[in-house]
């Protein structure tokens, strides 16, 4: 029962241990991507979102302005 008990109490201070940060900045709740792009897959990082679109591009924003940053052609 002791083990059963301590289990308990690691699973919860792993989830509440890896929880996101509350002051995290959050995404925007729109992107304006480029004329016919569709987007695929969305990864966040400190100060900036990429967004991965069906065509093979990889479009880079800022996470505060929302502005474009960067694009990148991948190669299929």
């Amino acid at each position: 029962m002791v083990t059963m008990i301590l289990g308990v109490i690691a699973v919860v201070w792993v989830i509440v241990t890896r929880m996101p940060d509350a002051n995290a900045l959050p995404l925007p709740e729109s992107i304006a991507l480029p004329e016919g792009a569709t987007a695929q897959a969305v990864t966040v990082g400190p100060d900036w979102f990429a967004v991965v679109t069906t065509g093979g591009r990889i479009l880079v924003y800022d996470r505060v302005t929302g502005a474009l940053r960067q694009e990148v052609q991948v190669a299929p």
